[in-house]
């Protein structure tokens, strides 16, 4: 389905991280933007349209054959700072003119569990371990509090407030997963019998 689009988008000139980077600004620019001035329902159709034009990097690559392990370097960390912006802008929001502060600490604490959720995969797979458990992965995150963010808009009682509170229980969740599956494999199976204290 988007490999036509990614076709195009090279015969048109753009390179993959072009794609990469334009759908990063978009992502971060529309967030920090809408969501402060409560702007909840367009920020999130805005942020939603430069998600889906971010993911076609990797169609755009295949068009030009040019997979490259930057280019998948660089999507990795700009997919960071683009869940970040989302995040930081209902925060700002929760802490000014939203004036709460619970969810402003909700919303905060699953700004740091999701970058926990991608760092332990990213450690584990550095040492050399698979570890891609858990139901919290990045789109998931991301279609919970862009839903949640957009009936928050829509002013649908609890939307926002549960969706965050849901994300926030997914991402802990998630981390504890990812702790006792990259455990399991680093550790000697002799030591799971005869030592359960290390």
């Amino acid at each position: 389905m988007v490999q036509p689009v990614g076709r195009l988008l090279h015969r048109m000139g753009l390179s993959p991280n072009m794609v990469t980077l334009a759908g990063t600004a978009g992502v971060v620019g529309c967030s920090l933007f809408f969501y402060p001035r409560g702007e909840l329902y367009v920020g999130s159709v805005a942020v939603t349209v430069f998600v889906l034009f971010d993911m076609l990097d990797g169609a755009v690559a295949r068009a030009a054959g040019a997979d490259s392990s930057w280019g998948a370097f660089l999507d990795s960390t700009l997919d960071r700072l683009s869940d970040a912006a989302i995040l930081c802008g209902l925060l700002l929001w929760f802490m000014g003119d939203g004036d709460d502060l619970l969810l402003a600490w909700v919303t905060l604490f699953c700004l740091v569990s999701g970058f926990g959720v991608s760092y332990i995969k990213a450690r584990a797979e550095g040492i050399g371990v698979n570890c891609d458990v858990g139901f919290a992965e990045r789109s998931e995150r991301l279609i919970l509090v862009l839903v949640a963010a957009a009936l928050g808009g829509l002013e649908v009682p609890y939307a926002l407030a549960g969706g965050l509170w849901l994300l926030a229980l997914m991402s802990a969740v998630t981390i504890v997963q990812r702790l006792v599956e990259t455990r399991a494999r680093l550790t000697p199976p002799s030591q799971h019998a005869g030592d359960p204290g290390t």
